[in-house]
């Protein structure tokens, strides 16, 4: 349960190593969430490393759970054992994704179908997951990294976006859903984020960092919000964006 000035203090983030996930549970521990369970591919270097620096944060307990995006198959047995080691969970972070490259997909649609599953079929798997054991909880947030790359598709990144978008949509209904059972979602809207998934890409105008997301993530569970823009500038540049003459869209997004 949320303590008495409404921080969680357990949390399970699906997809462990997220470098922003990793970025708000640093501020999150800082405000007590004492336990956590990251949900990894597997344990090795990149978890165990992930997991040491909760601990130093201060989190008194960090395990480790086997959980593939792309293996449906994982996910209910890694969130069962999640709420098992943490008992009540406060708060549940979905932070995993690929972004693979327009080029890619149109060479190889079996890649663009895989993505596609990770970001968005995965996501409706795990989300469902969590909002179940929620409900019987009577509690609890589930924070979604979405993406602006969803709000109008680009024709240089229009598998990604549409996935995003999907992701996006099904976050939003979830949480109508959820609205009487004690529990809500929050769609994060990030724009280009400087992480390992995007090195080497030009980076886009409003561009951020895992810590500036991360920062905007708690406030958003600070203030309740709904839905959270990475930089907050951005939910003003695609208020315009998403107007935009699709003529005009296609000159512009193609630069």
């Amino acid at each position: 349960m949320n303590d008495a000035v409404g921080s969680p203090q357990t949390a399970l983030v699906l997809g462990g190593t997220s470098e922003i996930a990793l970025a708000a549970m640093d501020l999150l521990v800082a405000r007590r969430c004492e336990r956590v369970v990251l949900a990894c591919r597997d344990s090795g270097p990149t978890a165990v490393t992930a997991a040491q620096r909760l601990r130093s944060a201060g989190a008194t307990q960090v395990d480790i759970v086997t959980f593939d995006a792309s293996d449906l198959t994982t996910h209910r047995p890694a969130v069962a054992k999640a709420f098992e080691l943490l008992g009540d969970v406060d708060l549940v972070l979905l932070a995993f994704g690929v972004l693979g490259s327009q080029a890619e997909f149109d060479a190889d649609p079996i890649a663009a179908a895989a993505a596609v599953n990770v970001n968005y079929t995965a996501s409706v798997s795990c989300g469902l997951e969590v909002a179940n054991r929620f409900r019987h909880q009577g509690h609890g947030t589930l924070v979604v990294i979405s993406s602006v790359a969803g709000e109008r598709a680009r024709a240089d990144n229009y598998v990604y976006g549409s996935s995003k978008a999907g992701l996006d949509v099904f976050s939003q209904g979830l949480g109508d859903a959820l609205v009487g059972d004690g529990a809500r979602v929050m769609v994060v809207r990030p724009g280009f984020v400087h992480t390992r998934m995007t090195a080497g890409l030009k980076a886009a105008p409003f561009s951020t960092t895992p810590d500036e997301v991360g920062a905007r993530i708690v406030r958003g569970l600070e203030t309740g919000a709904d839905i959270v823009w990475a930089p907050s500038v951005l939910r003003w540049v695609f208020l315009v964006m998403r107007h935009l003459p699709r003529l005009i869209w296609r000159r512009i997004s193609a630069r």
